[in-house]
C-alpha cells in the first residue's frame, strides 16, 4: 500500500468525510491507525464533528481543497461548505493509507462590503432580544444623523429563513442579511437583525422540545419582541418600523403583521404562499432533475417523499406521527400548526402595506406558482407593490443560467437594485 498515491488519498479522504456526512462514525474511525484509535476514540470523533456541523445547518457542497506533503506526512484538506459555516477536515495518511492525524478547522470567510455600501454613514450597537433562556444578541444599525437630517430614522426588522441561522443570515461565503442591513443604512434606514435562538441555543434543543416546536417558536415570537425593541430605539420612528422577511421568514410575515397591527408594512422576499411539503418536493426534484436523468436512488427518494408529503397532507395527520414518516424529519407539530394558519386566509384581512420581492432564478420558492398567488391575491390593494427580479436566485445574488446550490458557495451580494427598490418604498412612508 505505500505506492497509494495523491488520487488514492484524495478518494481516501472524501469517503473519510462522507461517512462523517453519513453519521457512520464507527466506519470512520475504522481508518485510523492504531494510535490515532486510541487517541480519537469514535465517541470522540462524533462529539467533535456534531459540536462544529450542528449550528453550520446543510451541507451545500463537499471537495478536497489542497494536498501537501509535509516530512514525509502526505496531508490531504476537504472542505465542507454550510449553509452557516465552512469547516476544513484535515488528514494525514501514513505509509499504509491509514489516517495517523485529524484536525477539523472551522474555516472563516472574511466579508467584502459591496459597493453600495457606506461604512461611514451609519454605525453598529449590540443589543439583546427577549429575556431569560431563549434570549438571543443582534445587532442594531443606525445611520449617522446629518446637519440636514436629525428626524428619526425608519427602520427594518429582518426575519430570517428556515435552520439556525445568524444574524447575517450567512450562506457559504454570503451574508444576505448584512447586505440588506448595510445597504439600507446606507441610505439612511435603520436596521435590526439577530442569531435565531435555533442556533444561539442549538444544545438547548431537545429532540423532546424539538418535537413540540412549531414556527412560532422558531421565528415568531422572536420577531415580534425585536420589533418592540426596535419602536424603544430612540433613532427610530417608532410608527415607522418595518418587517422584512426572507424565504420561510417571508412565508410567515403577514402572520407576524398579523399579531402586530402597528407595524408599518412588511416587506416580503422570496415567501412561499403554498404548504412548506409541496415546496420541499418540488426542490427536491428540481435538484435531481439537474443532471439530466435521474438515478434510481433518486428516483426511489422522490418515491418516498411523495408518500411523506401524502401523510402531511392526510387530514388524519395527528401529532402522534412519527417525524420519520414526514417530509425532512420535520415533527408533525409543525406542519399542523402551518396548517391552522394559512397564508391566504391571513391576507384577506390584513390590510397592510406590503412590498413582494423574488427572484426570477429561485429554485427554492417559484417565480411563477408562488410569486403568481401573491399578486394573485393582493393586485386589487394599492398599498401592495411587487418586483421580480429576472437574473436573481433565492438569495437575491445575481447569476446566470440554472440555479444551483452550488452556486451558494460562491461568493455575492444582494444585488443594489433590491435595495434601491426597499429604499425607494420606505420613502413613501415619510
Amino acid at each position: 500500500m505505500s505506492s497509494l498515491n495523491f488520487e488514492n488519498l484524495k478518494a481516501l479522504a472524501e469517503r473519510f468525510v462522507s461517512q462523517l456526512l453519513q453519521k457512520n462514525y464507527d466506519r470512520a474511525a475504522s481508518q485510523f491507525d492504531d494510535q490515532m484509535k486510541t487517541a480519537f476514540p469514535e465517541s470522540e470523533l462524533k462529539k467533535s464533528w456534531q459540536r462544529l456541523t450542528l449550528p453550520a445547518g446543510d451541507l451545500i457542497q463537499m471537495g478536497v481543497l489542497q494536498t501537501a506533503e509535509m516530512e514525509g506526512h502526505r496531508i490531504v484538506s476537504v472542505r465542507c461548505q454550510f449553509e452557516l459555516a465552512a469547516i476544513d477536515v484535515q488528514l494525514v495518511f501514513n505509509n499504509q493509507g491509514q489516517i495517523s492525524g485529524l484536525s477539523l478547522i472551522p474555516s472563516k470567510t472574511e466579508y467584502h462590503p459591496p459597493e453600495y455600501v457606506d461604512t461611514s454613514t451609519f454605525r453598529e450597537v449590540e443589543v439583546t432580544i427577549g429575556k431569560g433562556k431563549w434570549a438571543v444578541p443582534g445587532t442594531l444599525t443606525i445611520p449617522n444623523n446629518s446637519s440636514d437630517n436629525t428626524e428619526p430614522f425608519p427602520g427594518v426588522v429582518l426575519v430570517h429563513g428556515s435552520g439556525p441561522n445568524d444574524r447575517d443570515e450567512t450562506i457559504g461565503p454570503n451574508k444576505i442579511f448584512r447586505d440588506l442591513a448595510w445597504g439600507l443604512a446606507s441610505k439612511g434606514i435603520g436596521v435590526l437583525r439577530y442569531d435565531k435562538r435555533t442556533l444561539k441555543h442549538a444544545s438547548e434543543f431537545t429532540e423532546d422540545i424539538v418535537s413540540k416546536m412549531t414556527v412560532k417558536e422558531e421565528v415568531i415570537e422572536d420577531a415580534l419582541l425585536a420589533v418592540n425593541l426596535m419602536r424603544e430605539t430612540p433613532e427610530i420612528d417608532s410608527s415607522r418600523v418595518f418587517l422584512l422577511g426572507h424565504s420561510l421568514g417571508a412565508s410567515v410575515a403577514p402572520r407576524i403583521g398579523e399579531q402586530d397591527t402597528d407595524l408599518a408594512g412588511l416587506i416580503i422576499m422570496a415567501g412561499t404562499i403554498r404548504p412548506l411539503e409541496d415546496t420541499i418536493l418540488e426542490q427536491f426534484t428540481y435538484l435531481y432533475s439537474l443532471a439530466g436523468s435521474m438515478t434510481d436512488e433518486q428516483k426511489a427518494t422522490l418515491e418516498s417523499l411523495k408518500v411523506k408529503v401524502a401523510r402531511v397532507k392526510d387530514p388524519e395527520l395527528s401529532e402522534g406521527v412519527p417525524s420519520k414518516e414526514l417530509p425532512l424529519g420535520i415533527s408533525a407539530t409543525y406542519f399542523l400548526d402551518l396548517r391552522s394558519h394559512p397564508t391566504k386566509e391571513i391576507l384577506k384581512n390584513l390590510s397592510l402595506p406590503m412590498l413582494i420581492l423574488q427572484g426570477g432564478r429561485d429554485y427554492q420558492v417559484s417565480p411563477t406558482q408562488d410569486f403568481q398567488v401573491w399578486e394573485n391575491e393582493l393586485k386589487s390593494r394599492k398599498n401592495v407593490s411587487f418586483h421580480i427580479f429576472p437574473s436573481l436566485n433565492h438569495l437575491f445574488i445575481e447569476g446566470k443560467g440554472k440555479s444551483t446550490p452550488q452556486e451558494y458557495g460562491v461568493e455575492g451580494h444582494v444585488n443594489e437594485e433590491v435595495i434601491e427598490d426597499i429604499s425607494q418604498w420606505l420613502k413613501k412612508f415619510e
